[in-house]
């Protein structure tokens, strides 16, 4: 099988998609997808809060920025 990458929301989805339509099809059994579909669960949980960490930092230095011209 094809290495795959998970680099976002988008590609956790089409994956997901994926496992759906193999379980679907019988070329995938109920445990091997349930344990597909919940590490990709954790994938996403870590995509979302690395994406908020960014602009959460980004936030803050344009904030500071912002402090610092005024002052």
């Amino acid at each position: 099988m094809a290495r795959k990458r998970f680099g976002s929301l988008h590609d956790i989805r089409r994956y997901l998609g994926d496992v759906l339509n193999r379980l679907d099809s019988g070329k995938l059994d109920d445990t091997g997808a349930k344990s597909r579909a919940y590490i990709a669960n954790i994938l996403a949980g870590i995509i979302k809060d690395s994406d908020i960490e960014q602009r959460l930092k980004e936030l803050e230095t344009r904030l500071e920025t912002r402090l610092k011209e005024g002052a």
